[in-house]
């Protein structure tokens, strides 16, 4: 039996030759006091790094700038360099610049400093993300008020995850509030990040490998398996973060997706 397992687990693992990881609910949850690794997952990166496969960090994580999140990870133990980090915010950067948009940020305070040096003054389009405390009433309705009076209104939506897993609990993330502007203001939101094919193409890139030669590890079936699969990767979901078992779960159906 376990001859046939480490067959089957072999031909799986044929010709990959590097991994994409998301962070939140796979390597650590957040919480109070910046959160804490999920048990063996320190350990996991320090031997993917030493196995001489290639590997980035993906993430939809919104409420920090990166330098911010990295310096958290790296507190609770992880070897990890923001150059290694593929995230939405840097991507949204080169969509308002290319397309000369002004945004109102409708974000956390923490993830502000991404968007410096951008004009955000007379706004011409709406960026959102997991803005946390900062989705009040006030706040939503201005996104909407610019949203609504522009002739060719633009949402950029960094993720559009529906929930997340913290220490003490399942956490609203920033899929329910864009589908609120959606739906308000009569509009398709544009996602970056994942699952959008940009955002696991631009971290094939930065990796130097093709699709067929990677792996994506997840906790999100939709976003992180889902998204990868598109884009013509293998696609595993992990037990932890936002996992929920189903009724084939002692089956492991939703361990790894075909």
């Amino acid at each position: 039996m376990a001859a046939a397992t480490s067959a089957a687990w072999a031909q799986r693992l044929a010709g990959v030759r590097g991994l994409l990881l998301d962070v939140s609910g796979v390597l650590y949850d957040g919480g109070e006091g910046g959160g804490a690794p999920i048990p063996g997952s320190v350990e996991a990166v320090a031997r993917i790094k030493q196995s001489g496969l290639k590997l980035r960090f993906c993430t939809n994580e919104s409420q920090k700038s990166r330098d911010k999140f990295v310096g958290l990870l790296q507190r609770l133990g992880f070897d990890i360099l923001v150059n290694e980090v593929t995230s939405p915010a840097p991507a949204a950067c080169r969509i308002l610049k290319e397309r000369g948009l002004r945004p109102y940020l409708l974000v956390h305070d923490d993830l502000r400093s991404e968007f410096d040096g951008m004009d955000t003054s007379n706004p011409n389009c709406i960026i959102i993300a997991d803005a946390a405390e900062g989705f009040s009433y006030q706040n939503l309705n201005k996104a909407f008020q610019v949203l609504i009076n522009l002739e060719n209104p633009v949402l950029i939506s960094l993720g559009k995850g529906r929930y997340y897993k913290e220490s003490d609990g399942l956490m609203l993330d920033v899929g329910p509030y864009m589908k609120a502007l959606e739906y308000a203001c009569d509009v398709q939101a544009e996602v970056v990040g994942k699952p959008a094919p940009e955002f696991f193409q631009a971290a094939l890139k930065e990796m130097g490998l093709e699709a067929h030669e990677t792996i994506m590890i997840g906790d999100d079936i939709v976003n992180d398996v889902g998204g990868a699969q598109r884009c013509g990767m293998r696609a595993m979901q992990v037990r932890t973060g936002k996992f929920r078992c189903g009724p084939f779960c002692h089956l492991g159906k939703r361990e790894e997706s075909p």
